[in-house]
C-alpha cells in the first residue's frame, strides 16, 4: 500500500503556491526564478524534460540549493501550472461574463484554453485527479464559473458542465498535438499521407460490409485531407455541448 503523505508536507504545498516563500538565496535563487526556468524547459523539451537537476543546470547552480525553494518536481509542476494558468484571463474574474450571453462565454473559455495548451503544450501532460489550488488557478475556475452562473444550473450542475466543456478542449488539443507531431516525425504532411495511401485502400478496401466507414472516411479525407480534423472536432464538438446544454440552462 503507497504511503500516505504527511498533511504538513500538503500544507507547505498550499502555502508555497500562495507565495509563502523561502528568501532568496545570496546567489539570487529563489521560487519565481526556478518556476520560470522549469517553464522554459517545458515549453522547449516537454514536461519530461523538466528535473529538478535539468533546471538547477538551467540557472547555474547545484541541484541541492534548488530543494531549499521547492520540494520536488511536483510541487515545480503545480508551480508551472498556476503560474500559466494567469494567461488565461489575468485578474480579470468577468472576462468570460462580458462576451455576451452564456454561450459566447463559455466558447471565450474554451478559446482560451484552447491557446494555453497551443502555446504550453506540456500542459496535457499534467495528470493530476486532484485540483491544483494556486491563486492564478483559483481565479481562473472562478472566471470560468461565473460563465455558467445564474443560468438556472445548480452548483454541481454548474462544475459538471465546467469540466464536460474543459475536457472537450483538452482531448481535442491532446489530438491535435499529436496530428502535429507525426507530420513533424514523418516529414510528410496529412494530405501527402492520405494520397499515398488512397491507392492501396482503394484496392484492398472491398469488404461489403464497409460501405459506411468507407463513405465517412472518404468524405472526410477529401474535405480536410487527412483521417481527422482535431480542430473540427473542437468546434463541432463545442456547438453540440452548448446546444445539449442549452435546455438547462435560461436564456
Amino acid at each position: 500500500m503507497p504511503s500516505r503523505p504527511p498533511v504538513q508536507d500538503l500544507a507547505r504545498s498550499v502555502y508555497l503556491l500562495w507565495g509563502h516563500h523561502p528568501a532568496p538565496g545570496r546567489s539570487g535563487l529563489s521560487v519565481p526564478r526556478i518556476v520560470a526556468a522549469g517553464l522554459e524547459l517545458a515549453d522547449a523539451e516537454g514536461l519530461d524534460a523538466v528535473s529538478m537537476r535539468r533546471v538547477a543546470d538551467q540557472l547555474g547552480v547545484g541541484a541541492m540549493s534548488l530543494y531549499r525553494h521547492v520540494p520536488g518536481k511536483d510541487d515545480l509542476t503545480a508551480l508551472m501550472v498556476d503560474a500559466v494558468h494567469a494567461e488565461a484571463y489575468g485578474d480579470d474574474v468577468e472576462a468570460a461574463t462580458r462576451q455576451g450571453d452564456w454561450k459566447d462565454a463559455v466558447r471565450y473559455v474554451a478559446a482560451r484554453n484552447w491557446d494555453l495548451y497551443q502555446r504550453h503544450p506540456w500542459l496535457l501532460d499534467v495528470h493530476a485527479a486532484r485540483p491544483n489550488l494556486g491563486p492564478h488557478t483559483s481565479r481562473k475556475y472562478e472566471t470560468e464559473l461565473r460563465a455558467l452562473d445564474g443560468g438556472g444550473l445548480s452548483d454541481i450542475e454548474m462544475e459538471a458542465a465546467l469540466t464536460l466543456v474543459l475536457n472537450h478542449v483538452a482531448a481535442s488539443a491532446r489530438a491535435h498535438r499529436a496530428q502535429t507531431r507525426t507530420v513533424s516525425d514523418s516529414g510528410m504532411t496529412d494530405a501527402e499521407w492520405w494520397a499515398a495511401i488512397t491507392p492501396a485502400l482503394t484496392q484492398v478496401m472491398t469488404d461489403p460490409d464497409l460501405t459506411v466507414s468507407a463513405r465517412v472516411g472518404n468524405t472526410v479525407g477529401a474535405t480536410f485531407n487527412t483521417a481527422t480534423s482535431p480542430t473540427h472536432t473542437y468546434t463541432w464538438g463545442l456547438e453540440t455541448l452548448l446546444s445539449g446544454l442549452t435546455p438547462h440552462l435560461t436564456p
